[in-house]
């Protein structure tokens, strides 16, 4: 297992004891995912977009991730409406079943499933099918459906202009932040956000998975098994060449986002769903990703 995915597993199990034995006070993970984003998540931010770059022939790999957002947001909002479930599950599924964790989790299972190789389309996938839209979409549906009752598009517009990391996205294109010199403190604090997140989600997991549980094993499947089959269906149409199809179909079958998850969290998202569905989603994803793996070494 790669030792950074093991130390991820680790601060999660940590934070959940922690919880269990009473060891912090009950808003410590609201305090961690305000740290998260103020600090850590503008970190990255300036540490990631100077690195943005696309190659043409790679525009299969990023249709995949965009394309199943759109499937995301039509599938979410047919259950809620279906279920008649709150906005704030509705604002949690929206951010995490599309965000994937397609770095921290995705490269190392990338390269030990599909190959060193195959990690440099990983990337793209992670900067420009994953870090974009967490910039753009992400942001505003936390605008949207976070603060309760539903905004004016006005609204929304403003307190995303408003947020943190979208005005640490603004200033990522200004030279304000771009010194060579500054650039190993932004990668500094930019680490410490896995950690920090996953120690928080843990703060926040419930061996039982909240109530309703429907919603749960609605997001799971959603984002662990519905996803990456689509991605196929969906690079097969693109006529992806094998080793891009193959990638952007384990990249979609990954996990939630773990900075998706602190966004949800921090803004009243439903946050014990969220939750879950980023730590049951590490832990199934364990099992998921080599089946899928299997099945792509079987159809190539």
């Amino acid at each position: 297992m790669n030792s950074l995915l093991l130390v991820a597993l680790s601060l999660l199990v940590a934070g959940y004891a922690c919880r269990r034995f009473g060891l912090f006070e009950p808003d410590a993970a609201d305090v961690l995912h305000r740290f998260v984003i103020y600090i850590c998540l503008p970190a990255l931010i300036w540490k990631l977009i100077p690195t943005l770059h696309f190659e043409p022939g790679l525009w299969s790999l990023v249709c995949v991730p965009w394309l199943l957002l759109g499937v995301t947001v039509v599938a979410v909002r047919a259950a809620c409406a279906r279920f008649g479930w709150s906005r704030e599950i509705a604002g949690a599924l929206l951010l995490c079943i599309p965000i994937v964790n397609s770095s921290f989790l995705g490269f190392p299972m990338t390269s030990a499933l599909l190959g060193e190789d195959a990690v440099k389309y990983a990337v793209v996938y992670d900067q420009l099918g994953t870090f974009v839209p967490l910039a753009t979409y992400g942001l505003f549906i936390v605008a949207y459906y976070g603060g309760g009752q539903r905004p004016t598009p006005r609204d929304a517009l403003l307190r995303m202009l408003r947020f943190p990391p979208f005005v640490a996205f603004a200033l990522a294109f200004t030279p304000l932040v771009r010194f060579e010199s500054l650039q190993p403190l932004w990668a500094r604090l930019g680490d410490v956000l896995v950690p920090v997140a996953m120690f928080a989600v843990g703060l926040r997991l419930e061996w039982r998975p909240p109530r309703p549980r429907r919603v749960v094993v609605f997001g799971l499947t959603l984002k662990l098994l519905v996803m990456p089959l689509l991605a196929y269906g969906i690079a097969c149409l693109l006529a992806a060449p094998p080793a891009i199809r193959n990638v952007a179909v384990l990249e979609a079958g990954m996990p939630a986002s773990v900075t998706a998850g602190a966004l949800a969290m921090q803004a009243g998202l439903a946050p014990e769903l969220a939750a879950a569905l980023v730590g049951y989603g590490v832990l199934l994803s364990m099992l998921t990703l080599p089946a899928i793996a299997m099945l792509l070494h079987s159809l190539s």
